[in-house]
């Protein structure tokens, strides 16, 4: 008989049990280890554009006031190119963790999948969106050296010029560059394209003189105040808040009508709770009236906040329209 057998099965009984408590304790503390709070480090945001245009000053307000208000930390990014396409793919191409962000204006969404041949990503599909963060309007801005100061003047004058007076985009199939096509079309009028690698250089270039008529965004209201450049209309259903004076395009033109806005998104399949996350603090923040002025005095921008349903009828909407004005113009980029 083996005296020591009781004493070895209490032994056994007592360590399964503290065994069973260890896991039971240690399950819990690794699931919150790997479900610690969204954000627990930097979110890098990537921006389409050089420093300067309005995706540039959201951004970085963005950024600047949830980093007060929430400490969060977030990196912005410049990466332009191939009118937002090389930002797009690597933020559609990034793990799906709330981390790596997309503030993109809507050309790069809805413009770009009909000019470019073929893109390595599907911006519909490998991009979700998370909030609707701002709208504005293109201006129509002219070097003041330019012998004009109307609309109906400058139509007039780009008649008669000759060669044709070049015109400054934000690179080849632009919204910049559509939306003067569509005006040369509706007023007659010829214009020699110039692109360059983003609207804050077009601009540059046209205050230099190098060219001599774009269509300017929000962060050139500060260039059209101090006088070197000369805006003589507005490209939105109605007149722009911060120049109430200018016309609108589509007062001559009836029909011509463009209003730009901007978004985040993030890669597709982020979860939900990251995605609501990150939606419900931002239109929390440009709800507030003191950040809304921000906005406009810094870049000529409106908060925008649509729930998730407005903001994809408005992608898939501005997707249609921009398809059937590019195939009308015949825009396409190998």
């Amino acid at each position: 008989m083996n005296l020591l057998a009781p004493a070895y099965r209490r032994a056994r009984i007592i360590i399964a049990a503290f065994c069973g408590i260890v896991l039971t304790v240690a399950g819990p503390i690794g699931t919150a280890a790997a479900q610690a709070p969204f954000p627990n480090r930097p979110i890098r945001v990537l921006v389409t554009i050089p420093p300067g245009g309005a995706p540039d000053i959201s951004a970085r307000l963005l950024a600047q006031h949830l980093g007060e208000t929430l400490n969060w930390s977030m990196v912005i990014e410049n990466r332009p190119g191939a009118n937002g396409n090389i930002a797009a793919e690597q933020v559609a191409k990034s793990p799906p963790d709330g981390y790596t962000l997309l503030l993109h204006a809507d050309s790069g969404i809805t413009i770009n999948p009909h000019v470019y041949g073929k893109l390595p990503f599907d911006p519909l599909k490998d991009l979700l969106p998370v909030a609707s963060v701002a709208t504005n309007q293109f201006m129509l801005s002219l070097n003041p050296q330019v012998p004009v100061t109307t609309f109906q003047e400058f139509i007039e004058y780009a008649r008669k010029t000759s060669p044709p007076l070049p015109y400054a985009s934000g690179g080849n199939g632009s919204q910049h560059q559509l939306m003067m096509e569509m005006l040369k079309q509706r007023a007659k009028i010829d214009l020699l394209h110039v692109p360059f690698r983003g609207a804050a250089p077009a601009t540059q270039a046209t205050v230099a003189g190098d060219t001599k008529v774009l269509f300017s965004g929000s962060a050139s209201a500060a260039l059209i105040q101090a006088g070197q450049l000369r805006a003589v209309a507005t490209s939105g259903k109605k007149r722009a808040p911060r120049f109430p004076d200018l016309p609108t395009i589509g007062e001559f033109y009836p029909g011509f009508a463009v209003d730009i806005w901007l978004g985040l998104f993030a890669p597709a399949g982020t979860p939900e709770p990251i995605v609501t996350k990150l939606r419900t603090e931002i239109h929390k923040l440009l709800s507030d009236a003191t950040f809304a002025t921000k906005l406009n005095v810094s870049g000529s921008l409106e908060p925008l906040v649509l729930s998730p349903m407005e903001f994809s009828k408005l992608i898939q909407d501005d997707y249609e329209k921009y398809g059937q004005i590019v195939r009308q113009l015949g825009i396409k980029i190998n």
